[in-house]
């Protein structure tokens, strides 16, 4: 897909650009390049206030039909609008799972009623959502889903027992939306159902589970006859594979070009770093600094091929490689910083650790390879469902 950017749409980049010129400062002039990978424990509360500011300019939901609340937008200003965000440095969205993943999951396939009730809170930048999909024995296969939900007596609420992990920011949310298992005795992707639940209730607890960086953004939730309404289902019980997946395929969709920015910008902060200290004579360093650059280039090209066909939800073949691309480009960013700051960058004198931005970048990429989907089964979703190839002979005990 070949973006021109019309009049109009050069218009409208010089009016976000100058919006968030107006609006990151006093307040938040703090938030500026932070919250991102490795960082989104920082200032949370300044970040939520952020989202209320960002709610009153009309910034959230941009994409989103008018209908739904949101502005409508056309491909190519959600691109610009997401591409200043970035080169401003706005701050890591506490909303993001929100507007980014149940925002457009409940416009493609909510009820009229959900929407209502959903989608304000959203908009407003007044209630937080997080994810909960992966399990202990269900990460990077999410198949394998082992939290039930069912029914109770008065079929009023579903009653939610179980265990999720790496729930991010769950300690910051209003909302999760649960992927459980419905129909007893199912197995794969059969059986289950996406659930819309409340965080604050006594039948969940949030633990923080503490990262190689010393942060805690992510966590385990624990349900025990956790409830919800009964109404609180995206489609009809046994759906929620169907719905769990056309969320992820909003995943990779126009934010990807602003995760690619965040990405600019620390390439760019290792390239001044590279330049000050010398270590840019190196052949090998430059080497690998121009194959960072042209990495970056490829994932915008093939990002730009994903947001060229229809935005449903649907995951094309451009998009089932996203995550193995993205993820192993941006683990080996991490190790080329490492590299370019020397080896005084892996010494710290003592705990409590006050690690740099990109000494945390290099302990966060870590994790890049495995969350949201491990290596080795991203290239079995590239080999079953997009080549089309056998899949993987499953064991048999």
């Amino acid at each position: 897909m070949k973006i021109g950017f019309s009049p109009e749409d050069e218009a409208f980049r010089q009016e976000i650009a100058q919006w968030l010129a107006d609006h990151l400062r006093g307040e938040f002039a703090q938030l500026r390049f932070r919250g991102g990978p490795g960082d989104e424990h920082m200032f949370p509360e300044e970040r939520k206030a952020w989202e209320r500011e960002l709610a009153k300019g009309g910034w959230i939901g941009i994409g989103w039909p008018k209908e739904c609340g949101g502005r409508g937008l056309s491909i190519s200003q959600q691109v610009i609008f997401n591409e200043e965000y970035a080169r401003a440095g706005g701050p890591g969205r506490m909303g993001h799972i929100g507007e980014g993943l149940i925002g457009p999951t409940l416009v493609a396939m909510g009820t009229k009623e959900q929407q209502q009730r959903f989608l304000p809170g959203i908009l407003q930048g007044e209630e937080f959502w997080c994810q909960g999909y992966s399990e202990p024995s269900a990460g990077s296969d999410l198949a394998g889903v082992k939290t039930r939900a069912q029914l109770d007596e008065s079929g009023e609420n579903w009653l939610i027992n179980g265990q999720k992990v790496w729930t991010s920011l769950a300690h910051e949310s209003q909302w999760c939306f649960v992927l459980a298992r419905t129909t007893p005795g199912s197995v794969g992707h059969q059986g289950l159902s996406f659930l819309l639940v409340p965080m604050d209730q006594p039948g969940i607890e949030v633990q923080p589970i503490q990262q190689l960086t010393g942060t805690s953004e992510f966590n385990e939730v624990f349900f025990a006859d956790a409830r919800t309404p009964a109404d609180h289902i995206i489609g009809q019980p046994g759906d929620g594979w169907k719905v769990a997946m056309a969320l992820l395929g909003f995943e990779r969709g126009v934010s990807t070009l602003g995760q690619q920015m965040q990405f600019k910008n620390e390439l760019d902060e290792i390239i001044r770093i590279a330049k000050d200290n010398g270590s840019a004579q190196d052949p090998l360093i430059r080497q690998r600094l121009a194959q960072a650059w042209a990495g970056l280039k490829v994932l915008r090209y093939n990002s730009l091929r994903m947001l060229s066909g229809s935005q449903d939800g649907s995951l094309r073949r451009e998009a089932m490689i996203y995550k193995l691309a993205w993820s192993n480009w941006h683990r080996d960013l991490g190790k080329l910083a490492m590299d370019i700051l020397g080896p005084e960058a892996e010494v710290l004198e003592g705990g409590p650790y006050e690690l740099s931005r990109l000494q945390s970048l290099f302990l966060f990429t870590r994790s890049d390879t495995i969350y949201g989907g491990s290596n080795e089964i991203q290239r079995n979703i590239i080999a079953e469902r997009a080549l089309g190839m056998p899949r993987e002979p499953k064991l048999q005990l």
